[in-house]
């Protein structure tokens, strides 16, 4: 790589650091209700909520009243959101005329995005009409969000309180997460996007001319029929909620979503900006704020040297091509590397920049194929799924999750030293142990399970775009993306079947709702324990020595659990290539 790209990995995540601390600062002044300057501008709106969900603000819910209203709350969302896409072709926002989804798509795509993995088995501008697009997927992008974060708060308040059943309320964390945080950041990033060329329009479509007549079997045309929409309010919401469901099949790839190198940019911040922040809203609220930067150390120390490797791995180019006598080095008409399936104004390192923080942070939107990066530049992005997406993770859900490995960690400290392990003054015990452990396997269960399963029926192998390891990998990567909540895919797999919307489905809501259950309940155990005083043997948890035991906890759960999937396909793959 050149200077340049390591200046610009370097700024990126500088860049980020200096947005995320403040953020996440005034989130946890959200979730505290002492955001008064928030409060008096937005309060009236947030009152009007609360009025028409019959809702009182002091209404304290024990873990499994939280746990239901977010269940209960989320089936109604794929109940709506599926009737909205079958009926869209009797509904008005239609320009285009699109028909009704089909039914096993429209299945995959309201599981997908009420858990907030958004991924995708269809051309979004071609299949959802505007009003499918803005008040089913658009929205579900902000409420899904919201419930995850409104999860998080419930754990952090398991964490700060002492002695109390209650962990908060879901229907006011929800209402605040979307009025105080998700909705201005998605307004302010949506007009600049607008201001850079992203689309943001009503209209169907517009008819382009072309400077050559494209040619046809039998004739030629000099037009071009292009589909718009209201795209930026999409994008906007898509990265910042960490859903990644683009507008274009394309996703960031296409350019009217992502145009310039300045929406590029803040389309990569806005994936980690609130996952990062949710850090420092963590060590805010638990009044130890050295515990949030100790965490967001964590996340960084597995995201960097990924993002690197994964940079050097396509900037090196593809052994393949190279055969061919396709010119890979960088020179001053292209930026070099592996080039395929890449767009050449993004460019290799920075299509891997992108690549590693949307699967580190459950986003899944792309700005290149990943199908077409190198067996050991795709392995990367793969892998950081597979972690459980606590790397940054989603918006709440990759914190949340990255506490359950924290739990892990600590107990596995106490044992090593023979004493209660301890975290935060809380003593964990063998119930929030069998939490933490549902938590981090049940999503790991229903990768490895579906991978199997499609593998041995003839149904998962047909709709294999590629033979072999690479096929394996393509298999290995949708499931890794379903079962974490990601959304990315490697796109050789027609995922459009019956087969894979059910068993994605089905793998995505394990995903989602495998873990929070489990997080509530741990939440509500932790409230009710009182605190125990630091002694000479608690291990401190906000230091250096913390972040190496959670960063080894969570590679190595990562490793001794995907590492022989990843054997049989990137790896294999790689050898593969190498030896050709």
């Amino acid at each position: 790589m050149t200077a340049t790209s390591w200046i610009e990995i370097a700024a990126c995540f500088g860049l980020l650091t200096l947005l995320a601390v403040p953020l996440g600062e005034y989130m946890a002044r959200v979730y505290s209700g002492t955001s008064t300057a928030a409060d008096r501008l937005l309060g009236p709106a947030e009152r009007l909520v609360y009025r028409a969900l019959g809702v009182r603000r002091d209404d304290d819910m024990t873990w499994r009243r939280y746990a239901l209203a977010v269940l209960a709350f989320s089936l109604g969302g794929v109940l709506l959101l599926y009737a909205l896409l079958r009926a869209q072709g009797a509904l008005p926002g239609n320009p285009n005329g699109l028909a009704p989804v089909n039914p096993w798509i429209a299945f995959d795509t309201a599981v997908s995005f009420v858990t907030n993995t958004d991924w995708q088995s269809y051309s979004g501008e071609g299949t959802m009409s505007h009003l499918s697009q803005a008040v089913g997927l658009t929205v579900q992008n902000f409420l899904s969000a919201a419930a995850g974060m409104a999860v998080l708060a419930a754990l952090i308040r398991g964490f700060a309180r002492r002695q109390v059943e209650g962990v908060g309320n879901f229907w006011v964390d929800l209402t605040r997460s979307v009025l105080h945080v998700l909705l201005p950041l998605s307004v302010v990033l949506a007009v600049v996007l607008a201001s850079q060329g992203v689309v943001q329009t009503l209209a169907g479509s517009v008819t382009a001319h072309t400077l050559e007549p494209r040619r046809a079997a039998q004739a030629s045309a000099a037009e071009q029929v292009i589909d718009v929409g209201p795209v930026a309010s999409q994008v906007a919401i898509k990265q910042l909620g960490t859903n990644g469901g683009g507008y274009y099949n394309a996703n960031s790839a296409h350019p009217f979503e992502n145009p310039t190198p300045l929406t590029n940019l803040l389309e990569w911040l806005a994936i980690l900006l609130l996952p990062g922040a949710a850090c420092f809203t963590f060590g805010a609220m638990v009044g130890d704020r050295r515990q949030g930067w100790a965490l967001y150390a964590a996340m960084l120390v597995v995201l960097v040297p990924l993002t690197v490797g994964t940079a050097l791995a396509e900037q090196r180019g593809n052994p393949a091509l190279a055969a061919l006598g396709v010119d890979q080095a960088p020179s001053a008409l292209q930026g070099g590397g592996n080039m395929e399936g890449k767009e050449v104004r993004i460019g290799a390192v920075e299509s891997a920049l992108w690549a590693t923080a949307t699967t580190a942070a459950s986003n899944g939107s792309v700005n290149a194929m990943h199908d077409s990066f190198t067996p050991l530049g795709g392995l990367a992005p793969m892998w950081l799924i597979q972690l459980g997406e606590v790397v940054f993770g989603g918006v709440g859900s990759g914190l949340y999750t990255l506490l359950l490995h924290a739990l892990v960690a600590v107990f596995i400290a106490g044992l090593m030293v023979g004493r209660t392990p301890e975290y935060l003054g809380k003593k964990i015990g063998a119930y929030e142990m069998k939490m933490a452990s549902l938590g981090i396997l049940l999503p790991s269960a229903a990768v490895l399970v579906g991978t199997a399963a499609a593998c041995l029926l003839p149904a998962g192998r047909a709709a294999l775009g590629n033979p072999g390891a690479h096929g394996f990998s393509e298999i290995l990567y949708a499931f890794s993306s379903a079962g974490n909540n990601n959304g990315s895919a490697f796109a050789g797999l027609d995922a459009s079947g019956p087969f894979y919307a059910v068993g994605l489905g089905l793998a995505m809501f394990v995903g989602r709702f495998g873990v929070i259950v489990p997080v509530l309940a741990a939440a509500g155990a932790l409230a009710r324990k009182k605190a125990v005083p630091v002694s000479a043997g608690t291990l401190p948890t906000d230091g250096p020595l913390f972040v190496a035991l959670l960063v080894g906890t969570v590679v190595l759960v990562g490793a001794l659990t995907f590492v022989p999937a990843l054997s049989l396909g990137p790896v294999v793959e790689h050898l593969q290539l190498l030896a050709r």
